[in-house]
C-alpha cells in the first residue's frame, strides 16, 4: 500500500480552519494548509504494471509541495492498492471517502474498478476526476456529472484503427483479442461501428479472456487458425505482452495493432521481446522518450529532469509514467483555477472548464479541453509504428 500523509496541519491550524466558517473549511479534505486527495491503483494483481502511474503522480505532487503547493496548500495524496479488483476498489473508495474524508478522487484506474464506484461517488457528489481509462461510460456528464474521464475514448481509438485498416488493407480478415469486460468490449463496439454494416464481415474471429487466466496463448492460437491477417490486441500489459510474443512465435504474419493502454516499451514490449514487437501499430497522444526526435524538445527535457530527481531511468522510458505526469499536471491546473474555493462543486466546475491546456509530453498541436457538455479531455491521437527501438509517428493528428 502506498500512502502520502505529509503536511498534516497542527491542532491549532485545524481549530482555526474549523472556526473560520468559510466554504472551504466545510469541504472534506480541505484546510488552509492541505488538500487531501484519494486514489486507488493496482499495485498488485493482473494489472500491476500500471502501479507506476500512482508512483509517478505521488512524486509529482511531492515536487509541487516542495515548490510551496497550490495557492499555499500542500497536496496529500492517499493512494491505495485495489489489485484491479472491483470489490476491493469499492472497499478502498468507501474508506477514502468516509474515513479519510478526501476532497475528491483522482485517476482511479481501470474500467471495471471505476464502473463499480461511479454510482456511489455520484450519489454522494464526490468528484471522480480524470479516471485512468478511456471507456466511453466515464464521459457522460448528463447522467454522471461527477465523473470525468481522461484517456482518449476507447471507441474513438478503435475508429482510428478501423479507418487505417480500411485504407491500407480493404480486404483484411481481422482477428480480435479482447478483455471480457467493458474495457475490451468498448473497442469492439468502436471497431464494428467504424467498419459499418458493409464491412462487418472483415472481423472473422473474436477471442476473449478473463483477467484471472494465466495466459492468452490458446486464444492467440485460435485467432491465427481463423485465417486472420490483421490482429487487434485489446489487452492490459501482462496479456498484451503474451499476445505479442505468442503471435510472433507462431510465425503469424498478421498486421498487429496494440491499443494505447499497452504501448509501453518498458512494461509491454520489452517483456514481449523488442524484436518480436517490431511492426506493431498503435495510436498515441504522447511523446515517446525513446524516439530521438524529441531529444532537444523542451517538454522532454523537463520530463528527464523530473525523472532524474524523483524517479529513475526505468520510469523515464515508461509510457505509463509519462502519461501520469500529464494527468497530474492537469489536476494541478484544475486546483489553480479553483483558487480558494475548493468546494467539490467548484472543483468539478473548473475540471469542466479547461481551455487549450498545453502539457510537456503531449504531441505538438495537442491541447487539453473540457466543457460542461464534453468530459473527454484528450480527443486526438496519431498513429505510430514500433521499429524495434522506439515508436515512430506517421500520418496526421486524427479524431475517430
Amino acid at each position: 500500500m502506498l500512502t502520502r500523509r505529509s503536511f498534516l496541519q497542527s491542532s491549532a491550524a485545524a481549530a482555526f480552519a474549523a472556526s473560520a466558517g468559510s466554504a472551504r473549511a466545510e469541504t472534506p479534505g480541505v484546510t488552509d494548509t492541505e488538500i487531501k486527495i484519494g486514489q486507488t491503483m493496482p499495485y498488485s494483481g493482473p494489472a500491476s504494471a500500471y502501479g507506476v502511474i500512482g508512483r509517478t503522480e505521488t512524486a509529482y505532487f511531492k515536487m509541487i509541495n516542495e515548490q510551496g503547493g497550490v495557492n499555499g496548500r500542500k497536496i496529500n495524496l492517499i493512494s491505495l492498492d485495489d489489485g484491479y479488483s472491483p470489490p476491493k476498489t469499492v472497499e478502498q473508495v468507501r474508506r477514502l471517502v468516509e474515513e479519510e474524508k478526501v476532497a475528491f478522487l483522482f485517476q482511479t484506474l481501470g474500467t471495471p474498478p471505476n464502473a463499480a464506484i461511479r454510482q456511489y461517488l455520484n450519489d454522494n457528489k464526490v468528484p471522480q476526476l480524470f479516471v485512468a481509462t478511456g471507456a466511453s461510460m466515464f464521459s457522460d456528464p448528463q447522467h454522471f456529472p461527477w465523473t470525468m474521464g481522461y484517456n482518449p475514448n476507447y471507441q474513438t481509438e478503435a475508429h482510428i484503427y478501423a479507418k487505417h485498416i480500411l485504407a491500407t488493407k480493404p480486404d483484411a480478415k481481422i482477428g480480435v483479442l479482447y478483455q471480457n469486460d467493458s474495457f475490451g468490449k468498448d473497442y469492439l463496439i468502436g471497431m464494428k461501428d467504424a467498419l459499418g454494416a458493409e464491412h462487418a464481415g472483415m472481423i472473422v474471429k473474436e477471442a476473449s479472456y478473463e483477467t484471472s487466466e494465466p495466459t492468452v496463448d490458446s486464444q492467440v492460437v485460435t485467432l491465427q487458425g481463423s485465417g486472420a491477417d490483421v490482429f487487434l490486441i485489446v489487452a492490459t500489459p501482462k496479456f498484451a505482452a503474451q499476445a505479442i510474443r505468442k503471435s510472433f512465435d507462431l510465425g503469424w504474419n498478421a498486421v498487429r495493432y496494440v491499443t494505447i493502454v499497452s504501448a509501453s516499451i518498458a512494461t509491454v514490449l520489452k517483456p514481449a521481446g523488442l524484436e518480436k514487437s517490431k511492426g506493431l501499430i498503435t495510436a498515441t497522444f504522447g511523446k515517446d522518450p525513446t524516439d530521438p526526435r524529441w531529444k532537444d524538445d523542451g517538454g522532454m527535457k523537463e520530463w528527464a529532469a523530473f525523472c532524474a530527481k524523483y524517479l529513475s531511468p526505468t520510469e523515464f522510458i515508461d509510457y505509463n509514467a509519462g502519461y501520469a505526469y500529464g494527468a497530474a499536471g492537469t489536476m494541478i491546473q484544475v486546483l489553480k483555477q479553483s483558487g480558494n474555493d475548493l468546494s467539490r462543486d467548484n472543483v468539478m466546475k473548473q475540471a469542466a472548464n479547461l481551455k487549450d491546456l498545453e502539457l510537456p509530453l503531449l504531441l505538438p498541436g495537442m491541447r487539453i479541453n473540457t466543457s460542461p457538455t464534453n468530459y473527454s479531455p484528450i480527443r486526438q491521437m496519431q498513429l505510430s509504428t514500433f521499429d524495434g527501438e522506439s515508436w515512430q509517428l506517421f500520418g496526421e493528428l486524427l479524431m475517430g
